[in-house]
């Protein structure tokens, strides 16, 4: 197994958490991270996290591997922000200068992103992906919806496996493509068509063959999935109470 699909088959705790319950209430803490805007709740937020991650039992490689493609978007915002944003300068070199409401403004992002990026991975890593589309599903989720997330969720690996093969075979034909030129960009611009090109028809094919084994023509039924036990009511009580914590003391932090 690989992608998110990688420790599906560990024993922690939010392992075995029934997958509607876990929803529910990792998303409850997410939206939660998502409003907080107070410096003196990150620690919390930060252990809060850990918590969970540990408790989950994701090898921290997991994570970290995931990281890799945000961690660009981080790269953009640590540099701009804190030259670019406020008033008041705390370090300055020449026509550079640290001002102090950019950096609080990077410290407040880059923390709530990571923490929603980890509950995020906790939520969709320690259940398969499938399971997850039925807890949606059975939660009220249009199927239309749940459809296209599993078929995207399915062929994105794929997709990802033709741009490799393309790649190689690129490179077999003498292809460079650390070296910028204009005949490089018109060959890459040549492969993300190809692809694209590929993806359609491929979309078109398998949308076919869903439609010739009656696909729409039979009612959808929301999936029953595991009995709710008293665990996986008290993990989801006390995930809220987590979440509304947050809100409250962002609330009355804010109006103090």
């Amino acid at each position: 197994m690989n992608g998110l699909d990688a420790y599906v088959y560990l024993k922690s705790p939010i392992h075995r958490w029934e997958p509607r319950c876990k929803l529910v209430a990792l998303l409850a803490l997410i939206f939660a991270f998502a409003f907080v805007k107070q410096l003196i709740l990150l620690p919390v937020m930060v252990g809060v996290t850990i918590v969970y991650y540990g408790v989950s039992r994701l090898p921290g490689s997991f994570l970290l591997k995931r990281l890799r493609y945000p961690g660009f978007f981080l790269a953009a915002i640590a540099v701009l922000l804190p030259f670019s944003v406020g008033n008041i300068v705390i370090w300055q070199l020449g026509v550079l200068a640290l001002r102090q409401e950019g950096l609080l403004a990077l410290i407040l992002i880059v923390t709530r992103f990571l923490c929603i990026l980890t509950v995020g991975l906790i939520l969709f890593g320690t259940a398969p992906f499938l399971t997850s589309i039925k807890a949606m599903r059975s939660l009220g989720l249009p199927s239309v919806l749940a459809d296209m997330m599993l078929l995207s969720y399915r062929y994105i690996e794929q997709f990802g496996e033709d741009l490799k093969r393309m790649q190689t075979a690129m490179r077999l034909r003498g292809f460079r493509a650390n070296k910028f030129s204009r005949r490089n960009l018109t060959v890459l611009a040549s492969l993300a068509g190809s692809l694209l090109v590929r993806s359609y028809e491929q979309s078109q094919q398998v949308y076919q063959a869903m439609i010739l084994r009656g696909y729409g023509c039979v009612p959808s039924r929301r999936h029953q999935l595991f009995k709710i036990h008293a665990s996986d009511l008290i993990g989801l009580l006390v995930t809220c109470v987590v979440a509304l914590g947050f809100v409250v003391a962002e609330i009355i932090l804010t109006n103090a």
